[in-house]
Formats: structure tokens, C-alpha cells, sequence
């Protein structure tokens, strides 16, 4: 015998009891059948809701008590030929009468008993029954009726009332000795020892088919629905949630206390104490599996099976001294609770006996703060307790997984993909099972806790990381481009989504959680309102709160330079090619490096010195592994070494600039190269890199160019002074050519002093053979004191910057 629920989506239409139809068809034995129904999709609300409005005195429940008649005629019309139809349509008049009739009443007394509301409820599936088994018989289908208020017997406890299993089983199964055919019996509906209607309560189509199911023995207990199954998540909150295949009758109950609505968890218990399979399945993917619920996991199973929370929850502490060794304590506490009849989501102790903290619905919170105040009165007076703190507006979020009990470390990876996103934890509890971790969290982090969670555990295919660029100058415009070239190699490879949620250059910002294309950035900025500005990017940023999230500055701005603060206090990891932050003052840069760490996010910077080079990342390396620097020298403006390289007789140095200049390789101001402050900056940077508390007044920078140059007003006059230098430049240039020397602009570090200069170097130096716009850089350590370990490269254009960028963030993700 098999069981099979469908639910008020599964019969909501006449589409989806056709779609009824064909499954209940493809049974290979539909004699051994039970088909338990919910009323259709709404109507159950309905029912109670003209309830209400008749006790209240509105006549407007006689328009919608029509709505309702008319919604269940045109479904016979739709379904039941005409021989069927007037017969069944003759039965609706009598029951349609009849439920008038004690609405009236109700209308005239203005009082709604729980016993009436069952009574009125109970229309919805005792409709929905009728239709559905004359659909059956149309169909072709040998199918009876059997009515569960003549089945299921009750207590009084309307609304909510208790089986009496002994006589419900005795029922039902001297009902199937006599009767063979396929069963269609209304979910939700019983009745008293007296005969009076009852309801079963929330669930109570679940619960009429667990009750079956259990009577009879079933081999299985299919409910109907409209998702795949029990999913990983709620895929409203969680896009990429997925089904699970295989669930444990425990596990299942712990996602659905805390918030899975595919089951609710009482109403199994009947099939659950009998042992009996449950499947969840969808009416509209009849061919999808499902979730198969059993008593065992496979030991193959992954540790965590899903995940789940519920929102608008409350904490309440109560705490003191007075508490520690005082037995009693969580008897009043709990007492005090019960006697109030508020329930109790969550419960976490110290082991101090200090403090008890509790997780309650926002609804009863302040009437439970007021309960364990007056239970707790002489101790709070006395200042041996102290009065209750509450902290509203959190919500519950609980992994669960039968096999977490044997995978060491699913706590450490939860909680630290949690304080990687900047996500604080209240209060937690997890039992001696380890079949669940529930801790408690703001309901503003709620969406982006359950994301990383998702992806973290390898419950979603794609992890996503939530970009937000300022700048798309060439480095920023390029970065796009690679990374729009490379989006599905990155999810197919590395499963991995980068989703830009936030652009801006110096005018416009604009934002968008679900993502801006990368092939569109420029548009969306063109159409943008919002007017750029970095501390209003900041709050718009953090405003949104998303997981993953990265900010990229590829801007050479001082002010957003300086901002990085902001964002790492909150989380958000911080990539950049901008120097402002990590040559500035030693104390912004020790700052910001102090707040990464305490927050748990990265703030990258290598492209700093060299572009895409690993030149910071080789110096971390040597520093973390126990190495000391002795002295650094290094060719690092890829830019000036481009200038050397590419001026002769032909190109003067003016012209060479301009197209150093054109092909990106300068700072939008070029004097910014030319005087050496850029290199200034890279060595200071390499300097405090290697340990050293070193500030950019200290590196001594030695000119080549006049002062004149420096003094220029703008980029056109800049061109004219430099232009009067080609002859001055020439002379230097002719000379160098005929000692057979090169240029290059040398920065040095030796422990003590930093130093910017032009130097001249013969053949044999490392220095000499580089080419276009090659950096280098020469490590001298503790291990590298005769042969400087040594990274050489292209280092400097947009092309290698933006690449060194993307290699950061992916870095983060990773």
C-alpha cells in the first residue's frame, strides 16, 4: 500500500489536477492507493477569513463565500462531463446551503467559535475531495471516496485536535478490508467521539497522511509539492540552493523546526514511529527523485545536509553572580516561561553558571522579558541578578548534517567563513548529537550568512564574489575586459562567479545586487544618477551587505586612497594598483594593515611595485619564512625604463614621454614618474614590506630633471618644458651610447636608507639588458647574500596591472 499527499499548490488548478491525474495513472497498482488532498490552493485562508468577517458583522463574506462557490463550480465544469456533473453540482447547492446557513448564524451571534471555525474550515478539503475523485473517475480510474471524519477520531481540542490512534487505526484499516479501489480521502478533517468536526492544525494534510500511512503498513508515504524536494536552503534567500537526494527522519525534523516548510515535524511522527520511507516529490517534476527521508544516513553522505534559520527572534539574557551554584535557577526560569506559555526557540549556557541566554519569537519578547523579571524580582532587586537583557530584531540560523558528528572541523570552517563576511554570533548551540550547529545572528546578515554558508560547504556548484570597482580609467576599463573574457572559464574551472555590484568613476557611481554585465559598465555609468563620491560609495556598499565582498580602487585618487579603512571594518576585503594607502604616512599603513587582520579580510596590494610582477608576495615569503633583507636595489618604474629604452637620435626624450604617456605605462601625470616620487613610493613600500618603519620624507630622492618641469601648470606646458630639455637629455643620451652604458632609474634599500637615482651600468650588471618596460628587482638576504634572489618582468601597462589585479581578487576568493 502506498500513500500519496498532494498539497493545495498540487490541486491550486485545473492544470495541476490533471498534472494529479497523470501521476496517480502512472502507478503500476492504483488499487493500493491512497491519494489524501488538501483543500485548493488558498482556500483553507479563505474559509477562515469569511469566518472573521462574519463575526465581525460585515456582509462583504457573502461576496466572498460566493467567490468561493463559484471557484469550485467552474473546476467541475472544467473536469467532470455533464452525466457527473449535475449530480456532483447537486451535492455542492446542499453543502454550499448548509455552510451559509452557520455563517449566518455566526453573523448574527458575532461570535466564532474554535468549534464552528473547524466546522467551516472543513469545506475546503471536503470540496476539494469531491471534485478530485469524480476527476478520478473520469479519468478512467476506479476510485472511492472515503470520508476521514468517519475515519480519524479526535479530542475536542478544536483547531488543533489530538488523535486517538487506537480507534483511528481500528477505523481505517477495517475501512480497507472491505473496500479494494483507489482512496481519496480529505486531509485536515476528523471528528469528535461526539461527532462533531475537527481539524488536525497546521500541517494536518501531512498529518492525515502519516496517520494512513501508519494504519496501513504503507511501503512508502509520497507528499506532493511543487519544489524538487527538501533543498539545501529556502531558494528564495538562497538562488543556488539544491535538492537533497537522501535525508535522515532526524535531520529532516531539524530543518523543518527551524524554518524548511516542505514538512512540518509533528505531523510525520506517525510514519516516522513506524519506520515508513517518506518521499517528497513535485506534482509539476513529476520525473525529478526527490528526497527520499529514512531512519539511517549512508555513511557517504555529505556532513551537512542543509541549511535553514528563522527571522524575528529576540534574545534574552539573565545574568549574575547570584546565579553560579544556585540550583534551581533554570527550573524558575523555565517555569516562569511555561506558566505563560511562551516557547523556546534556543537555549545556551556558560559553563560558569553566570548567564543563561534564551531565543524567543519578537512577538512574545517583551511579554517573556516581563515573565523572567517578575519571577527573578527579589534577586534583580538585590542586585544579585541583573535585570533581563533583550536584544531584538536576530534570527536563528541552523546547519544540519547527520554526519557532521564524524567530520572533524565543520564548526571551525562555519565559524570562520562567518567572521571572514564580517558576520557576528550571538549566542550558539549544538547538542552532544552534532546534528545540529543553530547559533544566532543579526537578521541583517541573515541572507548573507546562509549564502556563504551555501557555498562554503560545497552545497552550490558556483561561489559568488561581489565586486565593487572605482575607477575604470585603462587599468580599471582593461581589468573589466579580463575579467568579462574570463567569466566562464572561471565557473567552469574554478566554480567561481564574479558579479560586479558596483561601479564608479570620478563623476557617476552605480549599483546593482544582482549584477551589472561586465560588457555594460559604460553604459550603466552613462545613465547613472548618483553622483560619484567615495564616502557615499562606501555607506552604499556596506548598506547592501553582500557576501564576498571586494572592493577595487583603480583609481590614483588620495582621497579614496585613504578610505580603505572603512571597508575593511566591515568586512570587505580591499584590492588595489593605487600606492596612496601603502606609501602614505606609517601610521595609515600599519593601521590599515592592523585592521585586516583583526577583521579577517585581505587588503592586497601587489601591484603597488611591478604591476603583475610577484615582487610583494616573494618579499612576504622570505620575511615570513625567518629570512632577513639585508639590502634591496631594483629598477621599478617600468615607465622610466621604457623612456630609456625606446629614446634615441630619432625619438627625443619629450616625445618619448608622450608615448610612454599613450600606451599607459605613466601615472595620469607623468611628472609623477619623472621626478621619481613613483619610485619613491615603491621602495618605501618594499621597505616597510621587509619590516622596516620607514616614511616617504625619509628616501632621498636625486633629480635629473630641471626644476622647471616640476613647476609646470598642467600637462600641455608640461610637454613644452620637457621639449626644451631634448637637447640637455641628448647630450646624456649620445654619451651613454658611445661608453656602451644604459640608463636606469635605481631605487635601493640597505637597512638604513632608501634612495631614488639615475645610475649608468655596463654589460655585466643585471640591469643593463633590460628591455621596454621591464622592472627588476634584486633581493639581498641572510640566504641571498652572494646571489640576490631575483624577479624580473614586465612592470608596468594595463594589461599586466589589471592582471595582477584579477590575480589578487581571485587570491581572496580563493
Amino acid at each position: 500500500m502506498k500513500v500519496l499527499k498532494f498539497g493545495g499548490t498540487s490541486v491550486g488548478s485545473i492544470e495541476s489536477i490533471k498534472a494529479v491525474i497523470n501521476i496517480i495513472k502512472a502507478e503500476k497498482k492504483p488499487e493500493k492507493t491512497v491519494v489524501v488532498v488538501s483543500a485548493f490552493s488558498g482556500i483553507t485562508d479563505q474559509l477562515i477569513e469569511v469566518s472573521q468577517l462574519a463575526e465581525l458583522g460585515a456582509e462583504t463574506y457573502l461576496d466572498m463565500l460566493k467567490g468561493i462557490e463559484n471557484r469550485h463550480i467552474e473546476a467541475v465544469k472544467e473536469l467532470i462531463s455533464t452525466d457527473r456533473e449535475v449530480a456532483l453540482l447537486a451535492n455542492f447547492k446542499v453543502m454550499f446551503t448548509e455552510l451559509e446557513d452557520v455563517l449566518h448564524g455566526v453573523y448574527l451571534l458575532k461570535e466564532l467559535s474554535a468549534k464552528s471555525l473547524d466546522y467551516v474550515s472543513s469545506f475546503g478539503e471536503r470540496l476539494s475531495s469531491l471534485i478530485i475523485t469524480d476527476a478520478f473517475i473520469e479519468a478512467g480510474l476506479d476510485t472511492q471516496l472515503a470520508d476521514s471524519r468517519h475515519l480519524i477520531r479526535t479530542d475536542r481540542t478544536f483547531n488543533n485536535a489530538r488523535v486517538n490512534f487506537a480507534t483511528t487505526e481500528t477505523n481505517i484499516q477495517a475501512y480497507f478490508k472491505k473496500n479494494k479501489a483507489l482512496t481519496v480521502v480529505p486531509g485536515f478533517i476528523a471528528s469528535t467521539e461526539r461527532g462533531e468536526v475537527s481539524t488536525l492544525g497546521r500541517g494536518g494534510s501531512d498529518y492525515t497522511a502519516a496517520i494512513f500511512a501508519a494504519a496501513l503498513n504503507a511501503k512508502v508515504l509520497e507528499i506532493w509539492t511543487d519544489v524538487d524536494g527538501v533543498l539545501t536552503a529556502n531558494p528564495k534567500t538562497v538562488r543556488r540552493a539544491i535538492p537533497i537526494p537522501q535525508l535522515t527522519y532526524d535531520e529532516a525534523m531539524e530543518l523543518s523546526y527551524f524554518g524548511a516548510k516542505v514538512i512540518y515535524p509533528p505531523t510525520i511522527q506517525p510514519a516516522l514511529d513506524k519506520g515508513i520511507p517518506i518521499v517528497i516529490k513535485n506534482t509539476f517534476n513529476a520525473s525529478a527523485p526527490g528526497t527520499r527521508i529514512t531512519a539511517e544516513a549512508s555513511a557517504s553522505d555529505a556532513p551537512v545536509k542543509g541549511i535553514t534559520s528563522i527571522s524575528n527572534i529576540s534574545l534574552l539574557t539573565i545574568s549574575g553572580s547570584g546565579m553560579v551554584g544556585i540550583s534551581g535557577t533554570s527550573m524558575r526560569l523555565f517555569g516562569a516561561l511555561g506558566r505563560n506559555k511562551i516557547s523556546v526557540i534556543l537555549i545556551s549556557q556558560a559553563s560558569s553558571e553566570h548567564s543563561i541566554t534564551i531565543a524567543v519569537t519578537d512577538k512574545v519578547s517583551v511579554g517573556a522579558k516581563q515573565a523572567i523579571e517578575e519571577e527573578f524580582e527579589y534577586e534583580i532587586q538585590s542586585g544579585k541578578i541583573d535585570p533581563v537583557a533583550m536584544e531584538q530584531g536576530q534570527s536563528i540560523v541552523a546547519v544540519v548534517g547527520q554526519n557532521m558528528r564524524n567530520t572533524p572541523g565543520i564548526a571551525g570552517k562555519l565559524f570562520s567563513v562567518l567572521g571572514r563576511n564580517g558576520i557576528n554570533i550571538r549566542a550558539i548551540a549544538q547538542g552532544t548529537s552534532e546534528l545540529n550547529i543553530s547559533f544566532v545572528i543579526s537578521k541583517q546578515d541573515e541572507t548573507k550568512a546562509l549564502n556563504v554558508i551555501h557555498e562554503s560547504f560545497f552545497l552550490s556548484d558556483t561561489k559568488v564574489a561581489h565586486l565593487f570597482l572605482a575607477g575604470v580609467g585603462l587599468v580599471g576599463k582593461t581589468l573589466v575586459k579580463q575579467i568579462q573574457q574570463q567569466q566562464e572559464y572561471l565557473k567552469q574551472k574554478l566554480g567561481l562567479e564574479l558579479r560586479l555590484a558596483g561601479v564608479a568613476n570620478s563623476k557617476k557611481m552605480a549599483f546593482d545586487a544582482e549584477g551589472i554585465a561586465w560588457d555594460n559598465v559604460a553604459a550603466v555609468l552613462d545613465k547613472a544618477k548618483q553622483k560619484a563620491d567615495i564616502d557615499k560609495f562606501a555607506k552604499e556598499v556596506i548598506a547592501l551587505n553582500l557576501r564576498n565582498s571586494i572592493f577595487i580602487d583603480c583609481t590614483a585618487d588620495d582621497e579614496v586612497g585613504t578610505s580603505y579603512k572603512t571597508f575593511l571594518e566591515h568586512s570587505i576585503a580591499v584590492v588595489t594598483p593605487n600606492k596612496v594607502a601603502a606609501s602614505g604616512p606609517y601610521e595609515l599603513y600599519a593601521d590599515l594593515n592592523h585592521t585586516a587582520q583583526k577583521r579577517g579580510v585581505r587588503w592586497l596590494y601587489e601591484t603597488n611595485v611591478g604591476a603583475g610582477l610577484p615582487v610583494l608576495s616573494t618579499l612576504s615569503d622570505l620575511v615570513k619564512s625567518g629570512d632577513e633583507i639585508h639590502r634591496i636595489e631594483a629598477v621599478l618604474s617600468g615607465t622610466m625604463n621604457f623612456i630609456f629604452n625606446t629614446v634615441s637620435s630619432k625619438m627625443p626624450f619629450s616625445a618619448t614621454v608622450k608615448e610612454a604617456k599613450a600606451q599607459g605605462y605613466t601615472e595620469p601625470d607623468p611628472r609623477i614618474d619623472l621626478s621619481g616620487k613613483d619610485v619613491a613610493r615603491k621602495i618605501l613600500i618594499l621597505a616597510r614590506e621587509a619590516g622596516y618603519k620607514v616614511d616617504f620624507d625619509e628616501v632621498e630622492i636625486v633629480g635629473f630633471l630641471p626644476k622647471t618641469v616640476f613647476k609646470t601648470k598642467d600637462i600641455d606646458s608640461l610637454w613644452k618644458a620637457l621639449e626644451a630639455y631634448n637637447p640637455e637629455f641628448d647630450k646624456l643620451r649620445s654619451r651613454i651610447e658611445k661608453e656602451k652604458k644604459k640608463l636606469r632609474l635605481v631605487a635601493s634599500f640597505d637597512g638604513r636608507a632608501a634612495k631614488v637615482e639615475l645610475r649608468e651600468f655596463t654589460a655585466e650588471h643585471p640591469f643593463y639588458n633590460l628591455e621596454g618596460s621591464d622592472s627588476i628587482v634584486l633581493f639581498y638576504t641572510a640566504r641571498y647574500h652572494k646571489n640576490p634572489l631575483v624577479v624580473k618582468g614586465a612592470g608596468a601597462g594595463a594589461e599586466v596591472t589589471a592582471a595582477g589585479v584579477f590575480a589578487d581578487v581571485i587570491r581572496i576568493v580563493n
